[in-house]
C-alpha cells in the first residue's frame, strides 16, 4: 500500500464527524487530491483571520478537539513551536499521527487520543489554545451525560475559565446549539448577540476579548470581519456554522 493509500484508508475509517474538516494542500497532495471527499467548514477562512490577530511563530499551540487535524498541521506550518493536539476519536487521531509522520511534522506535533480535561493544572501552559466548536458537545461526546442545559451551560464558562492559569491566548468558537441538536438551542433566540454577551459576561475576569470574528458574504465567498454593527445580527442564509462567532481572548491569569 502507498503512502497516500494509507493515509485514504486511515482517513476514511467512519465515526460520527467523519469528513467533517478540510485538509490543508499538503495532505490533499498525498492523498491524491479528488480522492479526498471531506467538504470542511471553512478551516481556511478561519485560520486566516485568526493569523491576522494572533502570532502563531514561535509559540506552543493546543488543538482541542483536532479532528482530522487541518488546524494543527496549519500552526506547523505558521512557525508553532509545538502542537499538542487532543482528540477522543481513535480514527482521526489515527490518521493525524500517520499523516504528522509523513509530512515530517513529528517531532512537532504530540498526539493525544483522548478528551481533554478541563480543570485547573490539567494543562500544559501554552502561547495558544485553539478551542474550536467543542464545548457545546458537554454532556454528549464528554462530560457527564445526565447533565441538564442549564448547569451544562455554566460548566462551558467554568471549564474556559478554568484555563486562564495556563493558555496566554485563546481561539474559542462555540455552536448554537447544545450537543448539535438543533431541537436544542443555548440561547433563546439563537442569536449572535446573545452567545457574545453569554461569552462576554461569564468570562468577564478570566479573559479579555481582544477581537471577535464574523463571517460574511463578500467576492463569491466567505471572509471573517471584526464584529461591526453591519455584521452583528444573524444571517440565516449562511447556516448555523457560519453565524458562529471566533473569539480571540487574552489571559487575565497568571499564565507567563
Amino acid at each position: 500500500m502507498s503512502t497516500g493509500e494509507e493515509l485514504l484508508d486511515a482517513l476514511n475509517k467512519r465515526s460520527k464527524h467523519s469528513q467533517y474538516q478540510s485538509l490543508p494542500d499538503s495532505l490533499t497532495a498525498l492523498l491524491g487530491g479528488g480522492k479526498v471527499a471531506a467538504k470542511g467548514r471553512y478551516e481556511k477562512e478561519r485560520m486566516e483571520y485568526i493569523l491576522k490577530k494572533i502570532r502563531i511563530a514561535g509559540r506552543s499551540v493546543v488543538d482541542v478537539g483536532g479532528n482530522t487535524g487541518y488546524f494543527t498541521f496549519e500552526a506547523v506550518k505558521a512557525g508553532a513551536l509545538s502542537v499538542r493536539y487532543y482528540e477522543g476519536n481513535r480514527e482521526h487521531a489515527g490518521f493525524v499521527r500517520l499523516a504528522a509522520s509523513e509530512l515530517h511534522m513529528s517531532e512537532k506535533i504530540r498526539v493525544s487520543n483522548e478528551y481533554m480535561q478541563f480543570e485547573p493544572g490539567s494543562t500544559e501552559r501554552c502561547g495558544v489554545m485553539l478551542l474550536l466548536n467543542v464545548l457545546h458537545h458537554l454532556g454528549d461526546d464528554f462530560g457527564d451525560g445526565a447533565i441538564s442545559m442549564g448547569k451544562a451551560k455554566l460548566s462551558m464558562i467554568e471549564k474556559l475559565n478554568a484555563l486562564k492559569e495556563s493558555v496566554s491566548i485563546m481561539v474559542f468558537q462555540l455552536g448554537f446549539n447544545w450537543k448539535g441538536k438543533t431541537g436544542q438551542c443555548l440561547f433563546d433566540n439563537g442569536t449572535k448577540k446573545e452567545m457574545i454577551e453569554f461569552i462576554r459576561e461569564g468570562t468577564d475576569g478570566s479573559w479579555e476579548i481582544t477581537d471577535t470574528g464574523i463571517a460574511v458574504k463578500k467576492g463569491g465567498g466567505i471572509v471573517y470581519e471584526d464584529l461591526s454593527r453591519s455584521n452583528e445580527a444573524r444571517d440565516d442564509s449562511l447556516g448555523e456554522f457560519l453565524n458562529r462567532p471566533i473569539f480571540i481572548m487574552k489571559s487575565k491569569g497568571t499564565v507567563k
